[in-house]
């Protein structure tokens, strides 16, 4: 695939997309339309900020990219208490589909990939022409995910500072060098009555926390349900699969990970070393560079 020199194909163009029930989803578009489609899905709690990098290295390599916010995350719509279900993200999912000519390449990080699975477990043909699912597989460590939940839900006041923010961060991700500066927090938190939070919706934080919660029977047979119904969708995959772990994740364990490759022994695997549950923010290099290769095998002639 030849590199464009035109910089202005770099930039991202920000869109709209509204979903069922009225909600607004906003992106951005990077690269050459006539390129290979590649849709980015952020986790949760994150925004498509995650991918800027990312984003901007594969438009370069030729591809047509696509980023976008999730309802309740970054630019787009809260929806408000109770409309943050998997199964409303996998239908919003959908929806974004129809902006495309041509089933994209889908690389779901953690929620991102989640949701493409089980947007793909509620449909008849296959959505996408390949799928990359990054530190995400059907089944997860419970005490990986707790730990997630427990930490977007730690500071709900905020934070005084975005250095106070910063540590925290450093703190919940110590095998993560910590930037010397703050302002990549500025496109990712926002600031009101002097004091800064995380740009989501509380709302989503709640309803997710219901898997963490001190339930532990209904809380096993949610994950279980979730686990059954993606595994179910992955081992229907025909199309190429690229599962990106990172080495020290503490969501996704090897036990979860044969499992997968069980249900899916046509895909591929990438343990990408020194990162955790965040691959592509603790070592983008690394991370695109899997995600290029494989995007390379997948090259129509």
């Amino acid at each position: 695939m030849t590199t464009k020199t035109n910089t202005r194909e770099f930039e991202p163009r920000p869109f709209e997309v509204t979903v069922p029930g009225g909600i607004t989803l906003r992106g951005d578009d990077w690269g050459d339309p006539a390129g290979q489609p590649v849709l980015l899905k952020h986790g949760g709690g994150q925004s498509r900020q995650a991918w800027r990098t990312s984003a901007g290295k594969l438009a370069r390599a030729g591809y047509y990219v696509t980023t976008i916010d999730a309802r309740g995350h970054g630019a787009s719509d809260w929806a408000g208490a109770g409309n943050y279900g998997m199964e409303i993200m996998a239908y919003d999912l959908m929806t974004v589909l129809d902006r495309y000519d041509r089933p994209p390449v889908l690389v779901g990080a953690s929620m991102g990939g989640m949701t493409a699975l089980l947007a793909q477990g509620m449909a008849e043909a296959h959505l996408f022409s390949s799928l990359v699912l990054v530190d995400v597989t059907p089944r997860m460590d419970p005490a990986g995910v707790r730990r997630i939940i427990e930490f977007m839900t730690a500071h709900p006041d905020g934070f005084a500072s975005l250095d106070e923010a910063a540590e925290k961060i450093a703190a919940y991700n110590p095998h993560r060098e910590r930037s010397a500066s703050t302002d990549g927090l500025r496109r990712i938190m926002r600031e009101k009555d002097g004091r800064w939070h995380w740009q989501w919706d509380p709302a989503f934080v709640s309803h997710e926390s219901q898997v963490a919660s001190q339930d532990h029977d209904a809380r096993e047979a949610r994950m279980e349900e979730m686990a059954h119904r993606m595994l179910e969708a992955a081992a229907a995959l025909t199309i190429p699969v690229l599962l990106v772990r990172g080495a020290q994740s503490d969501v996704v364990s090897e036990e979860n990970v044969k499992e997968f490759l069980a249900a899916v022994p046509h895909a591929d695997y990438v343990d990408v070393s020194g990162t955790g549950h965040m691959v592509a923010g603790d070592d983008n290099d690394a991370f695109t560079g899997a995600l290029l290769g494989f995007l390379e095998t997948q090259k129509v002639p």
